[in-house]
């Protein structure tokens, strides 16, 4: 089994292109299934998510073609509506093509997705929704038997919680359904606006994509689309708490500033200096970070909890005591005692992070519990004295497109190893 070690203290400086982002490319490619000629979607990273979308659209018919960083899905076969129980187990993001094979077939078979365990993330939101719309949703030896008889029908629809998972099956189950839905307190990520954008481009009708209120009018056909996918905005994150922590200087291609302005606050209010001209994120820290009294995640555009245990992993090395809340998920800091394993002074109560800086922290043997929580250990790990040795890296591989080519081409002396 793979494995990353890092041999910290190198101070990170050159020129990153970032990747896809990979909460776009999940609904997106779900979204082709909808299509009636072949899609292409460019900028889509190599990473296991991706992997895993290819694979459940393949299981249901369709053909797919992967070349670089572009994926074409042809759905002209696709002829399945049951979604193979291994794969819905893989990742959490893979309930979005229920709404697609829902507004493709009328009718889908899946078992409960899998993915990080960060705590409770029900699809009850997801399938309220769905029987408001016409669907019938029965449950038989832990498989979800859904189907609309009638075919999908228009409604209002308004979310307790500005789920963004919800949001995205309820705009795919409806863009081929009968007459006007309406989504009030809609999810308003980057992410939501990207997937409105396909699926226009496709020839459906959604205004407000992005927005608390998202309108589809459904329609009776949608051809195909060339589209590129919007840079991922926490992997940005990711490698800019990497400079950080090194008290490098990097600078990011490609990125959409506006996409991360309360992240590039939290940088800000640490002493990094940040610069941004156009598509282009630049950053450089000074040798020893400076606290961030507080740090609440919130839902777009609020402090995203994914950037979280990168910013607690900055966070470490910073002079005085810094302070993070999380109001998302529930076991977000189980990294915390990996982290812990360097040398790091966090403390948990419930929800709450009380991270006091050290001076330096040493290289250990950790694992990874998350995707974002390997990320962290890859980021404290850069600053650590020593060697650092990171176990489980699977989970990293889900997100982060050769993170650790990437590293090594600005300075980090980091590797694979079996």
């Amino acid at each position: 089994m793979k494995k990353i070690i890092i041999k910290g203290g190198k101070r990170l400086e050159g020129e990153i292109d970032l990747q896809g982002a990979k909460n776009s490319v999940l609904p997106i490619s779900a979204a082709t299934l909808l299509c009636s000629k072949k899609s292409t979607l460019h900028n889509c990273p190599n990473i296991a998510d991706v992997d895993t979308s290819v694979r459940i659209l393949t299981a249901l018919g369709c053909d797919c073609k992967r070349e670089n960083k572009s994926l074409t899905v042809d759905p002209s076969n696709v002829n399945g509506y049951e979604i193979p129980d291994n794969l819905m187990r893989e990742m959490r993001s893979s309930v979005v093509f229920l709404g697609a094979v829902l507004g493709k077939f009328g009718k889908a078979v899946i078992s409960s997705p899998g993915g990080c365990e960060l705590g409770p993330r029900p699809i009850d939101l997801h399938l309220s929704a769905l029987r408001k719309m016409g669907v019938t949703i029965t449950e038989e030896h832990g498989l979800l038997y859904c189907e609309a008889k009638e075919g999908i029908k228009g409604t209002e629809i308004a979310l307790g919680f500005p789920s963004v998972g919800a949001t995205e099956n309820i705009i795919l189950a409806a863009v081929l359904g009968q007459g006007l839905t309406v989504i009030h307190n809609a999810a308003k990520e980057p992410e939501i606006s990207d997937l409105a954008d396909f699926l226009n481009s496709a020839g459906a009708r959604i205004y407000g994509g992005g927005s608390d209120t998202v309108y589809i009018h459904g329609v009776k056909k949608l051809t195909s689309s060339e589209h590129s996918i919007i840079p991922d905005r926490i992997v940005a994150a990711t490698y800019m708490s990497c400079a950080a922590v090194t008290g490098g200087s990097i600078t990011l291609n490609g990125a959409m500033p506006s996409h991360i302005t309360s992240v590039l606050s939290v940088f800000a209010d640490s002493d990094c200096d940040v610069t941004v001209r156009g598509k282009s994120l630049r950053i450089n820290a000074k040798k020893r970070l400076s606290r961030v009294p507080t740090i609440r995640s919130l839902v777009y555009p609020g402090f995203p909890t994914d950037a979280g245990p990168l910013i607690i992993a900055m966070l470490c090395k910073a002079k005085g005591t810094s302070v993070f809340v999380e109001n998302i998920f529930e076991n977000r800091f189980s990294f915390v005692d990996e982290l812990k394993r360097l040398g790091a002074k966090i403390e948990t109560q419930g929800k709450t992070a009380i991270i006091e800086g050290v001076e330096n922290l040493s290289g250990a043997s950790c694992k990874c519990t998350d995707l974002r929580g390997g990320a962290a250990l890859i980021t404290a790990g850069l600053c650590a004295k020593g060697e650092t040795v990171i176990d489980q890296i699977h989970h990293i591989e889900r997100g982060y497109d050769d993170i650790v080519g990437t590293l090594k081409l600005v300075g980090a002396d980091i590797e694979y190893t079996e």
